[in-house]
């Protein structure tokens, strides 16, 4: 199980890779990239392919066309890891068999079967126990007992971890993380930060967690333009650099557009005073034809002269006007204008004295380190309410037992709400019978589920694209929701989408419950009170 990281040879090449999604969206088409050991950083819109080519890095859907090759061994942390496939943290670190056969040595065993088993793994409990810790994980409390942990009682942010944790001991050359903060509490991010800057060989990082692209040696973009399959462009430096880098592009961009649109107007001009040059030597050249000015041999030879002059004339300005056209197309290509949500929520208010929620005395038990313990829960009128808490402290379990008084919506953290059968049309409608084809198309379009975009499987889209499509149902759901219950509701959004979401919720003038680890949008939300979940139970902040 131990060996050494060989971080010298790893490093992922990408030749020629091309991919289409069964609906015959083409994501990448002849995509060409290196990533060098060290941190890259994985940036882009959502749906712009970021995950897909993790997974064709990472063996799990194959190419159209081109090749992948990965230096070394690799180790793939997907967005959503799967908690409950096996049944308890040994078992998930794949270290079970190995505890059993230690445990049967110690109880006299002399089989050589106990011993090829552990080999040189006698230390396994330890080092495993140490790599849960270092990317967060709190393990003192529990000992080696945290190893027999069941899975179900895990929440989404410690399934995460503990993903993590389970290629970390594995030491592989090669480590791809997708969205690896999703879900984690400050501890915890700062916790995994840690652990990626101390490890060697190639990490590359899919994300939208700022903290974390600072920490990167560089940053990959990944850009579609003019709707073209995306191309990937490499930044030396952390995100700062890589935004910085990206601002001095735009302002030099924007200035390029300018001098390209005044070339423009001015060719446009040209041709037109041109064209009327070429018209009036016509016109003078017809009059002296009628006036017989000139033998009808030399007036023959004179027109045909001058229609040559003037094709050539002619054709010189509209290849100069062409030339600025096409200026002008390349300086706005390089202008960014990624599109952004438009979230138009329902202006359903709620009366300042209504009781929107009142859970009396619940007890929420997720096991682990936080025990049974008695909450309660009582929102009045249109308050936001932030509630913040380490992961596995019950969070989701509270908004699960939600009774809310009011029409709700919830937006859950794993947004299995949708029908991964069902397009995203299909499953907006289900929730809004009455809303006409007409208006669900424009609200989703609003969502950037545009044409063919709309009609797509669910199952097909990106994890930013599932949370647009969730939002798009939520606040389509017939009759217009009251409350929004949102949990983690920034986990896979771009930035752009992000700040978006901000300004839409501060629009929404019903109550707001919103789990979230997200420090800046929930001091940008204007949430009216903080609640803490811990052992202790439900108190302010």
């Amino acid at each position: 199980m131990s060996r050494s990281l060989s971080s010298e040879a790893s490093s992922v090449v990408v030749t020629d890779l091309t991919y289409s999604f069964p609906d015959g969206r083409t994501v990448v088409d002849g995509l060409t990239v290196t990533f060098p050991v060290g941190t890259t950083g994985l940036v882009g819109t959502n749906g712009s392919g970021k995950s897909t080519l993790l997974q064709m890095i990472a063996g799990r859907i194959t190419p159209s066309s081109g090749s992948v090759t990965v230096r070394g061994t690799l180790g793939y942390v997907p967005q959503r890891p799967d908690a409950e496939t096996v049944p308890t943290v040994a078992d998930r670190l794949d270290i079970a068999d190995v505890r059993a056969a230690l445990a049967r040595i110690e109880r006299g065993s002399t089989r050589p079967s106990d011993f090829d088993v552990v080999g040189a793994d006698w230390d396994v409990e330890e080092r495993s126990l140490a790599t849960l810790s270092s990317v967060g994980l709190d393990v003192n409390l529990g000992g080696t007992a945290y190893l027999d942990r069941p899975m179900h009682t895990l929440s989404g942010g410690e399934a995460t971890q503990l993903a993590v944790a389970a290629q970390m001991l594995r030491r592989p050359d090669v480590l791809l993380l997708d969205e690896p903060t999703n879900n984690l509490d400050g501890r915890a991010r700062e916790a995994l930060r840690r652990a990626i800057a101390a490890r060697g060989g190639t990490v590359i990082v899919v994300s939208h967690d700022v903290a974390l692209l600072e920490t990167m040696d560089r940053i990959a973009e990944m850009r579609s333009v003019r709707e073209q399959p995306a191309s990937i462009t490499l930044f030396g430096g952390n995100f700062s650099h890589y935004r910085a880098t990206v601002e001095a592009e735009q302002d030099a961009a924007l200035a390029a557009a300018r001098t390209a649109e005044q070339d423009v107007r001015r060719q446009h001009r040209d041709l037109q005073d041109a064209r009327t040059t070429i018209d009036r030597r016509r016109k003078m050249g017809d009059k002296a034809d009628r006036e017989k000015r000139v033998p009808r041999i030399v007036a023959h030879n004179r027109r045909s002269a001058a229609q040559e002059s003037a094709a050539r004339y002619r054709l010189g300005h509209e290849k100069r006007l062409s030339e600025s056209r096409e200026r002008l197309d390349d300086a706005r290509d390089a202008i960014r204008d990624d599109a952004e949500i438009v979230v138009d929520l329902p202006g359903t208010g709620v009366h300042s004295d209504r009781t929107v929620v009142d859970t009396g005395d619940i007890e929420i038990d997720c096991g682990g380190r936080f025990p049974g313990r008695t909450v309660r829960l009582t929102v009045i009128g249109p308050e936001r309410v932030a509630v913040t808490g380490d992961n596995g402290a019950g969070k989701t379990t509270l908004l699960r037992a939600l009774r809310p008084d009011v029409p709700s919506a919830y937006l859950t953290q794993s947004r299995d709400d949708l029908d991964d059968a069902l397009s995203v049309v299909e499953n907006v409608t289900a929730v809004a019978p009455t809303a006409t084809v007409t208006e669900i198309r424009t609200r989703l379009a609003r969502f950037l589920f545009r044409g063919r975009r709309a009609e797509a499987a669910v199952r097909t889209l990106s994890g930013g694209e599932r949370v647009r499509a969730a939002l798009a149902t939520l606040l389509l759901t017939e009759p217009p929701p009251q409350l929004l219950i949102l949990d983690e509701p920034t986990n896979d959004l771009d930035l752009a989408s992000r700040e978006q979401l901000v300004s839409a919720l501060r629009s929404f003038r019903g109550a707001l419950i919103v789990v979230s680890h997200d420090v800046d949008f929930l001091e940008r939300l204007g949430v009216t009170r903080r609640l803490h979940l811990s052992t202790e139970g439900l108190a302010p902040t």
